[in-house]
């Protein structure tokens, strides 16, 4: 049975905190520490705020023994496993967006989407060109500019990635459009983003706004 979810402490940094922005690790089976993404695993659970370093510090200082009270095996590479599978976690919720119809790829119907209103997160895979983030980056501001939302663009996949989850070729740029079939990727891409940056008071509540936004309209 999974133990009182309400008591959600880091263990790194000591502070509360809301599910949305830590993750929950136990102890499987087989004795390695696992991430309980969707906090739903029975046992004794850790709590550490969700952003690698914290995930790193935790191993470098073996507080996962402590904390799940048993000599649990932690890879040396936790933080870059658990990245993996935010990122595997995250790219299916993005087929599912594209099931629904929320997602559309290309640049040019991006800008478009940009434009008219309807994108609530625009995505670039990592090794976009520059100059195809820069006009779809234009297309952002001129929204801004006009009196519009300012619609948050990621990099958060390779291309490679992108396709597979999309079923598509080559997908260098996407956008995922405004409404509640793209609320549950919207909240793992921000995780995901959040795990590997980190983000100061001000971007987080952006962030928390624009999730908000886009699983409300």
């Amino acid at each position: 049975m999974v133990e009182n979810m309400n008591d959600r402490t880091c263990i790194v940094t000591r502070e509360a905190g809301s599910a949305e922005d830590m993750i929950r690790f136990v102890a499987g089976p087989d004795g390695v520490v696992v991430p309980d993404l969707k906090h739903n695993l029975p046992g004794r659970g850790c709590w550490i705020k969700a952003q690698r370093r914290y995930i790193d510090e935790a191993v470098k200082r073996k507080l996962f023994p402590r904390a799940l009270k048993t000599n649990v095996i932690v890879p040396d590479d936790f933080g870059q496993i658990v990245d993996r599978m935010l990122v595997k976690s995250a790219l299916g919720s993005f087929g599912l967006a594209r099931k629904a119809g929320v997602v559309i790829t290309g640049a040019a119907k991006v800008d478009a989407a940009i434009r008219n209103g309807t994108a609530g997160l625009v995505l670039h895979a990592s090794e976009a060109a520059e100059d195809g983030v820069r006009k779809l980056d234009q297309a952002r501001r001129s929204v801004v500019y006009a009196g519009g939302p300012e619609i948050p663009a990621l990099s958060l996949f390779e291309s490679n990635e992108m396709d597979l989850a999309l079923g598509g070729v080559n997908v260098i740029h996407a956008a995922v459009l405004k409404g509640t079939a793209a609320a549950g990727f919207t909240k793992r891409a921000w995780l995901l983003q959040h795990f590997r940056d980190g983000l100061d008071s001000k971007a987080d509540a952006k962030a928390a706004t624009v999730a908000k936004e886009t699983e409300t309209e």
